[in-house]
């Protein structure tokens, strides 16, 4: 990944702590988080684990803005995400899993779609925007392929660009290194690395991937059941004696297997 010679121009983007207090999410009759508590530092990478189920892709999208809770509050610096009338207090932007790149759309067209849309600067800087997160991801010569000419890792790669477009103060990260070998997923970590450093953005990153996250996190979150079992160091976590977070950290076992589940239990 190139660095970017304008990276630190940005003395009124300042990376944003995240507050979750007391999050409880129901869906009718299914409880699916339950009292969820988050103190997330401002510029840290964040990394929420848990087995297939147990609400982390949900706790991200009540960060995201995209969920309201059934109980409990989200504030990323002191603003509700949910409010649309506090979401211009700080700039948010998430990273799907799938990428949700618009297939009939070029990768310059896909990174430049919502500034343009929502006007939220000249074109000419739209552009500059565009081209610069490009060339932060080595992604220039891509810029007129379609998604459907790229490789899965070059989608991941073109998702984050167009987040950086939205010169984010928080960034949100569902799943970034999901079905890419581990070549690629050790590159996508590495980004996620670099633009923390380059860009002093607080960065949330959900993910089963333990190698990613004992590798980037400064800290992680681990939910089992919709509930938090724990929050630690990656070095602390070497030195858990919690069975249940052993057994979850032990690479022999798949975390999206079903039947890890009977490894859960209820705090």
């Amino acid at each position: 990944m190139k660095k970017s010679s304008t990276a630190h121009e940005r003395p009124d983007r300042n990376p944003v702590p995240v507050e979750v207090a007391g999050l409880s999410k129901n869906y009718g009759s299914q409880t699916v988080l339950t009292d969820i508590s988050l103190s997330i530092k401002p510029g840290e990478i964040f990394v929420i684990m848990g087995p297939s189920g147990s609400g982390k892709s949900v706790l991200l999208r009540h960060i995201a803005g995209l969920e309201t809770p059934t109980a409990g509050t989200v504030r990323i610096a002191g603003f509700d995400p949910a409010d649309p009338d506090t979401r211009d207090r700080f700039a948010l932007a998430l990273v799907f899993q799938s990428g949700a790149l618009f297939n009939s759309l070029s990768v310059y067209d896909n990174l430049a779609l919502y500034p343009l849309e929502h006007r939220l600067c000249t074109k000419r800087e739209i552009h500059d925007r565009v081209m610069r997160a490009l060339q932060i991801l080595s992604l220039e010569a891509a810029a007129q392929k379609f998604p459907s000419e790229l490789s899965g890792g070059m989608k991941k790669r073109v998702a984050i660009a167009r987040a950086l477009v939205m010169e984010p103060q928080l960034l949100l990260y569902d799943e970034p290194t999901s079905e890419l070998d581990p070549v690629m997923a050790a590159t996508i970590g590495e980004i996620i690395a670099t633009l923390k450093q380059e860009f002093q953005v607080t960065s949330i990153v959900v993910s089963h991937d333990r190698d990613l996250t004992l590798t980037i996190a400064d800290r992680v979150a681990i939910l089992m059941q919709g509930r938090l079992r724990t929050v630690s160091t990656p070095a602390a976590l070497r030195e858990v004696k919690d069975p249940l977070i052993t057994d979850f950290l032990n690479p022999q076992i798949d975390l999206k297997n079903p039947r890890y589940k009977q490894l859960e239990v209820t705090t």
